[in-house]
């Protein structure tokens, strides 16, 4: 194996340590695995740490990933999930086991601008756990489907996964955030899709009956309360319509091809949401200094987390890149003689085992890049490749004993998190590993 190829096991190996061992800060690991790979570089270290550095800062999808975290903090925060959440439960309360429906349609929802495991079992798990345990659901039932649906914060588009995959050494020359986010998407709703065939199966098996009426709002008192609510996801439907064929067609009569060419999905979609948030909910907003100081101090230590792992990863891809990791890992890899769906699958194992202990963040920045850089080199779609990587990532939040939705969701149903651990491997954990395959090999279209 190359020097680039053994810096790439150190950097994995003090990731883990320092933030799955440890326990430390997954920030602090970044830059740990940093400064290691510059240290195989030897007396180029300086100049490797620099060249890193500086690609790291030139990266427009860093401001995209801190926007977007910015926009999912103002969604939770400002109370426009809640009246989400609401709405969904008028429409699906009403079914048999519907509040596990209203559960994971808003764990898709947020899953995108949240980005993160944890907070989805948080906020989602605060709200519909109450309403399913009440309508029939047993608490480890509705614990572990809230854990279970927690990886949908990484498998679905925009999330801070994203771009960690696309700023790596292996991802960036091959793909842009505008040719990866539109597959990405199709195949989360793949996994959301599985969810609601799951949620089906649990409700006749366990048999579980519909919502209590007294908890549901009449659908049209919902919308009529938060119908400006879902206002905010225009934000994430305008820039992707203009990546169609029309779309792009109208920004070419209006402001030029070369001038099209330069629009960047992945900054918009943020800067528009945020801007459709803070206008649905003005009357929310702090009025005074003191308050805007607030709530700008609770959301800075987010910002301190994944900034870091944020920048450090990029420069960690790049300084990989100049020690030549994508050209020895293609090496490698053309050395298997094995069957695209072997491959797949092994690379869908070795992300699960990574994200068993690590977040998603931390296995996306460790094992990303090789991952795809395995399943590009045994002829796979780019998009398909770089699709079904973050779905293998997204079984972190279902993957005991490590994974942080696990304990937040059960503390919330009071339920023992051992009780729900076979349950999230079978029903979660290898179905995810399935459709990952399945899309990385084509079985499943993007």
């Amino acid at each position: 194996m190359g020097i680039a190829v053994w810096a790439l096991v150190a950097y994995i190996a003090i990731i883990v340590v320092w933030n799955g061992v440890l326990k430390r800060g997954i920030g602090e690991a970044m830059l740990l695995g940093f400064v290691a790979i510059c240290l195989f570089g030897g007396t180029e270290f300086f100049a490797l740490a620099w060249a890193g550095i500086t690609e790291a800062l030139a990266e427009e999808v860093v401001f995209a990933a801190l926007a977007f975290v910015f926009m999912g903090y103002l969604l939770t925060k400002l109370g426009l999930i809640q009246e989400q959440v609401t709405v969904l439960n008028s429409v699906f309360g009403r079914l048999r086991g519907g509040a596990g429906y209203v559960s994971t349609s808003a764990a898709a929802l947020l899953g995108g601008p949240s980005g993160s495991g944890s907070g989805i079992a948080a906020s989602v798990g605060s709200v519909t756990i109450p309403w399913m345990t009440r309508s029939g659901w047993r608490p480890d039932l509705a614990a572990s489907l809230v854990a279970g649906n927690a990886g949908l914060g990484i498998s679905i588009p925009p999330s801070s996964s994203i771009f960690l995959l696309l700023g790596s050494a292996a991802v960036a020359p091959v793909l842009t955030a505008d040719q990866l986010f539109v597959p990405a998407l199709v195949g989360g709703l793949w996994t959301v899709a599985y969810r609601f065939v799951l949620v089906f199966l649990w409700v006749r098996r366990h048999k579980i009956a519909a919502t209590d009426a007294a908890d549901i709002v009449p659908l049209r008192a919902a919308l009529r309360a938060g119908w400006t609510s879902l206002l905010v996801y225009a934000g994430i439907v305008i820039p992707v319509l203009m990546t169609l064929d029309f779309g792009v067609k109208l920004m070419e009569s209006r402001v030029g091809e070369a001038a099209a060419d330069d629009v960047s999905i992945v900054v918009w979609i943020p800067v528009l949401t945020v801007l459709v948030t803070l206008a649905v909910a003005w009357k929310r907003l702090p009025r005074t200094g003191r308050a805007w100081s607030e709530l700008l101090a609770d959301m800075g230590p987010r910002y301190a987390v994944i900034g870091a792992t944020l920048f450090f990863a990029f420069a960690a891809a790049a300084t990989l890149g100049e020690l030549g990791l994508v050209e020895q890992l293609t090496t490698i890899m053309q050395a298997l003689d094995a069957p695209a769906v072997v491959i797949a699958t092994v690379v869908g194992l070795l992300i699960v085992v990574v994200a068993a202990p690590l977040t998603s963040t931390a296995t996306i920045a460790a094992v990303g890049g090789v991952a795809f850089s395995a399943l590009t080199a045994a002829g796979m779609d780019p998009a398909a490749a770089a699709t079904a990587v973050m779905i293998f990532a997204s079984t972190e939040g279902a993957s005991p004993p490590g994974a942080a939705p696990i304990y937040i969701a059960c503390g919330i149903a009071q339920v023992d998190p051992a009780r729900t651990f076979v349950r999230l491997i079978v029903w979660f954990v290898i179905p995810t590993l399935v459709i990952g395959v399945l899309v990385a090999t084509g079985a499943l279209p993007i």
